[in-house]
């Protein structure tokens, strides 16, 4: 493990006041929402993206994984960075970073420039993320000022997907998919430009950078995701695919190893020792597995089966995120009364019951009869579950821990997005290629002869056929994203313990303010409801093990 000191610093500035800040603001956020709308930015331009670079349906889901695996990954080293180094060079070299890698993306020529850009933009987007929310610590003073400043920050990051949907879809129709990509650089340019004038740099604390931690987790997961979409191609008993998963045993396992024994762990190990805290990342990882499935597939339905343009597939899913929005509105309300559990189960169920909708999708189905209903119904139960599952992750942790806490939940979403994307897309395979073999002889029977050589020249089933394969691996996908869902509701019902302790934080009761943000970590925000950092672990919970030196 390589280990870097930095003495500490201070710096003689007070934060902003009045227009200037107001620009840092504007400059913090621009960061977080170039950064949050690049997933869904992209999945708008997948089947562009395919047919333009030739991905196969199955490798195609890399363009997706390649950013969430290396975001995810690499995003507690990123915080890390912040504080070690000041949060403001850091900030700016993760933009510049992701700028550079979005230049890259849009000049791709190969599917293989694609991905390394992409993993290179997931690298920029660690770095930058955290980094940004810090700044606004540093930024602001602490009381009105960076309360109203954190709440914009939520709003930024929770309107993000909704931002890129419609900017996906309006890219990619009037302009070009590489747009998508080429958007993010004067962006970037003007928030690297305008940093060092608006934003003051922040003290410098000693630490190590548990890069071998950082690099063993996201290599681990990259092995595991390989293997199983090497599967879904080549078999379970491919010579690769068995290697990648061994590797992916081997890596995860040092990773465990390397972090019991680090005196600054990137990911505190002790924190799952905690029942609720454990539980509510193994929500997160299987919550996230279904929503990042739902996402893929159905970009890919409703513009190769439906026909939709890119623009309007994306306002086709608008009504996904403004019902997040209303879920999460009805919990923040009522958490206080009721408690996260309640919010939990009926969330993950509320998921379950939409993906199981979606499962009767065929060639035939549209989207007000058949598509709208379930992912409303999805939605909804997302939007309960992300308050609950953020205060369960912060409840009963020191200030100091909160970042740590809430960075490895968004750690979790992100490889949970990963992995289980990379699982649905071995379902969808295996019954695709089920539903081909169906397909063949009725094509070879029916089929014209121009479609007839174009069947010899691609390998791929043309027209109704086509559409029929892709649909029955869409429906058979969505039955493994509902699984995924029904298990985070075991998990709510079975794990998950709420104690009076927590609901009297909850309503305000001898709850003491959070501290700001000093750990570089992600944090959630008055948005998704009012977490506690600043609560006293419960009784019984044991604090032994290395602990992270905020």
């Amino acid at each position: 493990m390589t280990g870097s000191h930095a003495t500490p610093r201070t710096t003689a500035e007070s934060p902003k006041t009045g227009r200037g800040s107001g620009i840092a603001l504007l400059v913090i956020c621009s960061c977080q929402l170039m950064v949050v709308l690049d997933i869904t930015i992209v999945n708008i331009a997948l089947p562009h993206i395919q047919t333009s670079l030739g991905f196969s349906t199955e490798n195609l889901s890399w363009v997706i994984n390649a950013y969430t695996l290396t975001f995810g990954g690499l995003l507690l080293l990123g915080g890390r960075l912040g504080d070690i180094l000041g949060r403001r060079r850091v900030f700016m070299f993760g933009v510049a970073l992701f700028v550079f890698a979005s230049l890259l993306g849009g000049l791709s020529q190969e599917s293989w420039q694609l991905l390394a850009a992409r993993s290179l933009q997931g690298v920029g987007g660690a770095i930058a993320s955290p980094t940004a929310l810090s700044l606004i610590t540093t930024t602001f003073r602490e009381g009105p000022a960076r309360n109203r400043a954190f709440g914009v920050f939520a709003a930024v990051s929770a309107g993000g997907s909704a931002i890129g949907l419609l900017a996906g879809g309006v890219l990619v129709e009037w302009l070009d998919w590489r747009w998508i990509f080429f958007v993010n650089i004067p962006i970037g340019l003007l928030i690297v430009l305008a940093t060092p004038r608006y934003i003051r740099e922040s003290e410098r604390h000693p630490g190590h950078f548990d890069v071998l931690g950082a690099l063993t987790a996201t290599l681990g997961m990259v092995c595991l995701v390989y293997g199983f979409i090497r599967a879904s191609e080549d078999g379970w008993s491919d010579t690769l695919t068995l290697v990648a998963f061994a590797a992916a045993v081997v890596l995860l396992a040092l990773f465990i190893a390397i972090e019991s024994r680090s005196r600054q762990p990137i990911t505190p190990l002790w924190m799952f020792r905690d029942r609720n805290r454990a539980g509510t990342y193994g929500m997160m990882l299987s919550l996230a597995a279904a929503m990042f499935g739902m996402f893929f597939f159905l970009t890919l339905f409703v513009q190769n089966i439906l026909d939709f343009s890119p623009l309007k597939a994306g306002l086709a899913f608008l009504p996904v995120s403004a019902i997040i929005a209303v879920g999460a509105g009805i919990a923040s309300q009522l958490l206080p009364k009721w408690g996260p559990k309640p919010f939990m189960v009926t969330g993950a169920l509320l998921a379950a019951a939409g993906l199981g909708w979606l499962t009767q999708t065929d060639v035939d189905s549209s989207y007000l009869g058949s598509l709208l209903g379930p992912v409303l119904v999805f939605g909804l139960g997302m939007g309960l579950q992300f308050v609950s599952l953020t205060l369960m992750a912060v409840s009963g942790v020191q200030p100091k821990e909160a970042g740590a806490a809430s960075g490895i939940l968004n750690t979790t979403q992100q490889v949970g997005g990963s992995l289980g994307l990379s699982i649905l897309v071995t379902v969808f395979g295996t019954a695709s290629r089920n539903e081909a073999t169906d397909q063949v002889p009725k094509f070879l029977a029916e089929a014209t002869p121009s479609q007839l050589a174009e069947f010899r020249r691609t390998g791929e089933l043309p027209g109704q056929w086509g559409d029929q394969v892709l649909a029955s691996g869409v429906s058979q996908a969505f039955v493994a994203a509902a699984v995924f869902a029904v298990v985070a509701a075991l998990i709510a019902l079975i794990v998950i313990q709420v104690r009076p302790s927590d609901l009297e934080r909850l309503r305000g009761d001898g709850a003491t303010p959070a501290e700001g943000r000093a750990d570089g970590g992600p944090v959630e925000e008055t948005a998704a409801g009012t977490p506690d950092p600043a609560a006293r672990p419960p009784d019984g919970d044991a604090r032994e093990g290395p602990r992270p030196d905020r």
